[in-house]
């Protein structure tokens, strides 16, 4: 009991501190996001992102032509899945979804990825489903102001209700994957792929239209700075802790946990872009904070269903 309890503080550990990568990489994508074309951007750091992971795979004397293709297609089906909910978040903001609204929209795996896990038959414990409840409520003070805060279907709303049911398939197949494959592997694996489908896109819908704005795009050095963290940060560290950190926990609470990305977006936007909280927005991270854990309290009966 002890061994399993620690195992999950550990896997706990590390999905927070990748929520709090991912937190600050809101910041460099929003510097980069108004100059640099969606496709081109994620391809860019997708790759960098496997670049820098492929001398932990010569540390672990794991060759990257070797890898069995049983497996490999995990990274595969990680790679498209982690694709599409990129293109999706970026082609909702593109489209006029303004930030609190993504936001919150984009966080709505966190109810999905349960109710997905329901269905190929996950099992999570009871205390997951009102700390999802209460979660989405923290969310929602969060990210949607209290004027205007109704929220209408546009076509920007359904692709980023798309990119959160691409969020829920990534980290349940994450979820997977992990436990079948080296975690750096997988990591690797899947930017390359999200990053080489990415960069076709971009070839085709962002250079061929206008070559010369396309290399202007990529002159600006604030642009690379926002590139390379994403890329060596946000993707290599971030999603490698990810892949890590899910293999000792259900998807449902690992989902909780990464959705503190939202909080922390929040809080280095007030630090960095010296963006104001509210109150409101205050009690929507405290409220996210005691989901994250109240779904990590075992009940009786439960212990089974959180290993």
């Amino acid at each position: 009991m002890l061994k399993i309890k620690n195992s999950q503080i550990k896997s706990s550990l590390l999905l927070l501190l990748a929520s709090l990568v991912w937190g600050l990489a809101f910041v460099a994508q929003s510097v980069a996001g108004g100059n640099v074309g969606t496709f081109t951007f994620n391809g860019i750091r997708f790759i960098i992102g496997g670049c820098c992971l492929l001398p932990f795979l010569k540390g672990h004397n794991i060759a990257p032509s070797k890898i069995p293709f049983n497996k490999l297609i995990g990274g595969i089906i990680c790679g498209l899945a982690l694709f599409l909910a990129s293109t999706f978040q970026q082609g909702g903001i593109a489209l006029g979804a303004d930030a609190g609204e993504a936001g919150f929209l984009t966080a709505c795996y966190i109810v999905l990825v349960p109710i997905l896990g329901l269905v190929i038959g996950k099992k999570c414990s009871a205390l997951v489903w009102p700390a999802v409840g209460i979660a989405l409520f923290g969310l929602y003070l969060l990210c949607i102001p209290a004027r205007g805060s109704g929220l209408r279907v546009s076509t920007a709303d359904l692709a980023l209700l798309a990119c959160a049911f691409m969020f829920s398939i990534q980290i349940l197949c994450v979820d997977h994957y992990a436990k079948v494959m080296s975690p750096v592997a997988l990591a690797c694996v899947q930017f390359f792929v999200s990053g080489a489908v990415s960069l076709v896109a971009a070839f085709i819908y962002e250079f061929l239209p206008d070559p010369s704005a396309w290399v202007s795009s990529l002159s600006m050095p604030l642009s690379w700075v926002s590139i390379l963290y994403t890329g060596i940060f946000s993707c290599a560290v971030g999603y490698t802790l990810q892949a890590v950190g899910q293999r000792d926990l259900p998807p449902a609470l690992a989902s909780l946990i990464m959705s503190l990305e939202s909080v922390f977006s929040s809080i280095f936007g007030w630090l960095i872009l010296h963006q104001t909280m509210t109150g409101r927005e205050v009690l929507g991270c405290v409220l996210i904070f005691t989901a994250v854990i109240l779904a990590q309290i075992p009940r009786k009966g439960d212990v089974s269903d959180l290993t």
